[in-house]
């Protein structure tokens, strides 16, 4: 029973609404790890667990997260310092084409973007050796939660009560009481301010992964897609006013004057840090380098046989590059998995719209 934890500490009360942030981005992963079988199958199926997200609308033919977004297409050029850290063949031969998409949060594919708190960026990038490097990146800098376990647990503490519509208050602060953690994405999701463009949005990978050179050196690392476009905010008015497609359209029209460019940079471990912790940050003074650009060119609607049809898999990766055990990153890579497979049969018997 929820009397018997510890309450909420008082200064996470006014942050409470913003769990229902959190559930959103990480109501994927949670699916994964009911689909993993991690959780006790008992009380978890992949099958609930998906029905859960969908709440008894899905919208079918479409990605159960992240459901509304555009294509983009355009090209990573890696500069020396990348090949020092992997032996990836996208940090040595000098173009590489990129297939991607931006979205937004949430599983409306009709909602309106402006009003979704998270940006996502998706990418996979195919070398000349037949490799592909997939990545899969948001625009907060951390998970709300260490494990696929507390996603469930989140899902179900945000869930709404059917006698008020809202989630029930004592639920979500027993949860907060339980994974402390969550504090650092409900600071972000209160305190961050809304980029008003895909363009300027900096996107992250969050968990660690594997860099290993030529020489056989490894090291940890986490990276991001650092925007070159200056930063702008979206006022809270802006949010309520915008257009449906207000991102979509705003990438269009910047995209008529010219290509659209982010830095990858990479993050290096030290000792100490967490790598199997997506939850937890690292040190602001941990080296950095900036391994290449990312330049998108077009963008253009979701159709059969572009992005619309790639699972993102954040797993699928080139040699010189591996996944660490975080156990989240598998959720995910498990996850995207049964979002594909559902929307991709839908499509198939022709039931989507």
């Amino acid at each position: 029973m929820t009397d018997e934890l510890p309450p909420a500490p008082p200064r996470w009360r006014p942050l409470l609404p913003f769990l229902g942030i959190a559930a959103v981005v990480g109501g994927l992963a949670a699916a994964l790890a009911w689909t993993a079988g991690w959780l006790t199958p008992a009380r978890m199926t992949a099958p609930r667990l998906v029905d859960t997200i969908e709440n008894g609308k899905p919208f079918v033919g479409f990605r159960r997260a992240h459901a509304r977004g555009v294509c983009v297409a355009g090209y990573f050029e890696p500069t020396a310092e990348g090949a020092t850290l992997s032996a990836a063949r996208v940090f040595t031969q000098p173009r590489t084409p990129a297939l991607g998409r931006l979205s937004v949060g949430g599983g409306d594919p009709n909602g309106p973007e402006a009003m979704a708190r998270v940006r996502s960026l998706a990418l996979q990038l195919d070398t000349d050796d037949g490799q592909q490097w997939r990545l899969a990146m948001n625009s907060f800098p951390f998970f709300a939660v260490s494990t696929p376990e507390a996603f469930a647990e989140q899902i179900l503490a945000s869930r709404p009560d059917p006698a008020t519509g809202k989630p029930d208050p004592a639920k979500q602060q027993a949860f907060v009481a339980r994974h402390p953690e969550v504090a650092n994405f409900m600071a972000w999701a209160q305190s961050a301010p809304w980029s008003d463009s895909f363009a300027n949005t900096a996107y992250q990978g969050i968990h660690a992964f594997r860099f290993t050179n030529a020489a056989g050196e490894a090291r940890f690392v986490r990276w991001s897609f650092v925007p070159q476009a200056p930063f702008r905010a979206l006022a809270p008015e802006q949010r309520q006013a915008a257009e449906a497609s207000y991102l979509a359209d705003e990438l269009a029209t910047r995209l008529a004057r010219g290509p659209v460019r982010w830095t990858l940079a990479v993050t290096l471990a030290e000792d100490g840090d967490p790598i199997e912790d997506p939850s937890q940050p690292w040190p602001e003074a941990r080296p950095r380098v900036d391994a290449g650009t990312f330049v998108l060119e077009r963008a253009y609607p979701e159709a059969e046989g572009n992005c619309r049809d790639i699972n993102f898999d954040p797993t699928l990766l080139p040699t010189g590059i591996a996944a660490s055990g975080d156990p989240v990153l598998a959720a995910r890579a498990a996850a995207y998995a049964v979002s594909f497979n559902r929307r991709q049969r839908e499509r198939a018997a022709g039931e989507a719209h």
